[in-house]
């Protein structure tokens, strides 16, 4: 097989499902997979066997295995090597309280316990200068400590080793060779300023690296000669050997994914303003893109803050498996806790009892039972309505008004999730398209976009593994940044042009060894700026009036600038982009707006209460140009979109599906 032909393979692991698309030479064909979360790679190599038989491809993965290690608690034995007098850092951690009036707060607990917090005596201050050196002897009393402490991963994070990576360096290399651990230091995982954040990121990148190095082995291994690369939390894929050493950046690499898909998606069909919308099994995931992928360099996963540079995604616990209950007090309530691939929804018959809001889809006709995963898999429909039954008896209304009530609950949940990143930063949703995915997003779009006055919603072909086939659409990318900390006054762009070189020149060298020439990159500017005084920055491109950029993005975001007010530089940020080929989407010519060919049959939906007829439609008979009227239920292999009432479905030249909603919009 030529080069040009050699197929690639787009991988999304799922908490349901795990999804596979394949192209090749124009050819896109896709896989679902139920997910194992015993072992991941399992499912992985199920469905590449699936798809290739013996035959080879390229590998671009996303990855749960990081992200669930560490909201399980599951990660790698780890110490953390800090300097003396500060090991508990990690401890103390910031004042802030999530539940300002709780007078019995609990504290996250450490990843590192105190007894695996060791403190080496040296010091560098905030500008490099090294005010009390390293000493051998006190070198050789910390391998002889680790040596005792039987830790599979070793974090170093030394003060202000940031402005000086000197003594870290010296201890990675005392303990090089000598150590049998993964070894990783804050000067190459995060060099800025704040040291709890720096010291979590780095610890974080720690207890996973083991994890994530024997699972991208045992993938790499079981693939032989295919070559695997990894999606990153920021957006961007690097080599499965990076992955392994930088395991802290493939946190949201899933979720990250589905954002670049929705977002190219959406920018091919001329729409510039969109909200993602990723609704799986387990959660959802929604990321604002006005005019373009929106990042982030502050998250927190599983109670430890990450600061690194992430796609901006909300997630909340709301999917298809999300578990319907009735609380203490009487009210309906639904999720966070999933029913997952093992046992999954009750219509999934494999042992699940408690009903989820892919249930009640399949209760109020939302689901078709013949035709789920492209008809391969008939849900039983009875064995859901005895349990609706059971159910709304419980509490005390119509099985109908319950199987609404789950749906209108977890809708709830993730038009805040929209709000959240929408209203809340200063951005009106209805100046956006809704673009949405995952396995059960088109079966709630339409509703969040009339709660949320959004005028229309877009349905991607193949919009249940959008995720996976985002992968392929991604570029390689590294970011580097450096903290400088300086004054805005009498700064200009040429006094930052070192700083940016430097990190320029660390970039070019890194992608010259993995084959991309000078025309294949991209580099992006940016800076951390802030107001004096102020604890936290907001990122700003790197352009010639800086200073009048941060006002303008500060008045955006909060509401107020003060063009008056003493400014200054954090830090620098580098962007450092390696252009990849990308698969090929032909865009077709609009033809007849008649859809009936597709109409294979009716069917019944009910919606608030009344039940319709509504048409069941064949989404791979719809051609571009086809337009129909709700109420219609469109299947397809991947996912099921629901068309309410009084709306109408346009199929556009991408072949993707244009709802038309009435929101009430003045």
């Amino acid at each position: 097989m030529s080069p040009k032909s050699r197929p690639v393979i787009g991988v999304d692991t799922g908490g349901t499902f795990t999804d596979f698309v394949l192209m090749e030479e124009g050819r896109l064909e896709v896989h679902k997979e139920a997910s194992t979360p015993d072992n991941p790679a399992k499912a992985v190599l199920a469905g590449l066997r699936h798809l290739l038989g013996d035959a080879s491809a390229d590998v671009v993965h996303g990855s749960t295995v990081a992200t669930n290690a560490l909201l399980e608690r599951r990660g790698a034995r780890t110490a953390l090597v800090t300097t003396a007098g500060f090991e508990d850092v990690l401890q103390i951690g910031r004042q802030t309280r999530p539940a300002i009036y709780d007078l019995d707060v609990q504290k996250a607990v450490p990843l590192v316990p105190a007894g695996l917090r060791l403190g080496v005596r040296e010091r560098i201050g905030p500008d490099g200068e090294v005010l009390a050196p390293l000493t051998q002897e006190d070198l050789r009393a910390l391998v002889e400590r680790l040596r005792g402490l039987e830790v599979e991963s070793v974090a170093i994070c030394l003060l202000h080793a940031y402005a000086n990576p000197e003594h870290e360096r010296i201890v990675l290399q005392a303990l090089d060779g000598e150590i049998d651990a993964f070894l990783t230091s804050s000067h190459k995982v995060l060099p800025e300023f704040r040291e709890y954040e720096r010291c979590s990121t780095t610890v974080v990148n720690a207890y996973l690296g083991p994890v994530m190095s024997r699972y991208l082995s045992l993938l790499a291994e079981e693939l032989e000669a295919d070559r695997v690369r990894i999606m990153q939390s920021n957006g961007g894929i690097i080599p499965v050997e990076a992955a392994q050493q930088r395991a802290v950046q493939t946190i949201l690499s899933g979720p990250a994914g589905g954002a670049v898909g929705g977002f190219e998606i959406g920018r091919r069909a001329d729409f510039r303003n969109v909200i993602t919308f990723d609704m799986g099994g387990t959660s959802t995931d929604v990321c604002l893109c006005p005019g373009a992928l929106t990042r982030t360099t502050e998250a927190i996963i599983g109670e430890a803050p990450i600061r690194l540079p992430v796609i901006d995604i909300h997630t909340v616990g709301a999917g298809g498996g999300s578990i319907a209950y009735r609380d203490p007090g009487g009210s309906l309530r639904v999720g966070p806790r999933s029913a997952g691939a093992e046992p999954g929804p009750i219509c999934y018959a494999r042992g699940g009892t408690e009903l989820t809001v892919t249930d009640a889809n399949l209760y109020l006709g939302r689901l078709s039972p013949e035709h789920f995963l492209g008809g391969h898999q008939r849900l039983p429909v009875e064995p859901v309505r005895e349990a609706m039954k059971a159910f709304a008896a419980e509490m005390r209304i119509s099985p109908s008004e319950a199987a609404e009530g789950i749906l209108r609950v977890a809708n709830a949940t993730m038009e805040r999730a929209i709000r959240v990143i929408s209203l809340e930063r200063g951005y009106d949703p209805r100046d956006f398209t809704l673009v949405c995915f995952g396995g059960a997003g088109a079966m709630h779009a339409a509703d969040l976009a009339r709660s949320l006055s959004i005028p229309r919603v877009l349905v991607p072909q193949a919009a249940g593994i959008l995720s996976a086939l985002g992968m392929l659409l991604a570029d390689f990318v590294r970011d580097y940044s450096q903290t400088l900390l300086l004054p805005c006054a009498g700064l200009d762009a040429a006094d930052l042009e070192g700083a940016f070189a430097e990190l320029e020149h660390r970039a070019r060298g890194e992608y010259e060894m993995e084959g991309f020439a000078a025309d294949q990159l991209v580099m992006e500017r940016s800076l951390d700026m802030r107001y004096v005084g102020q604890g936290y920055e907001l990122t700003v491109p790197m352009v010639a009036d800086f200073e009048t950029a941060f006002h303008d993005r500060h008045h955006q975001r909060y509401g107020y600038s003060d063009p008056q007010r003493a400014t200054e530089v954090v830090n620098v940020r580098l962007k450092a982009v390696g252009r990849t080929e990308k698969p090929s989407i032909s865009k077709q010519q609009l033809g007849s707006e008649d859809a009936s060919a597709a109409v294979m049959s009716e069917c019944t939906m009910v919606f608030d209460g009344v039940e319709r007829t509504a048409s069941l439609v064949n989404r791979s008979m719809l051609r571009p140009g086809n337009a129909f009227a709700g109420p219609a239920l469109v299947v397809e292999y991947s996912t099921t979109t629901v068309v309410p009432p009084a709306s109408r479905c346009v199929v556009d030249e991408w072949e993707n599906l244009i709802l038309e909603l009435v929101t009430g919009r003045q």
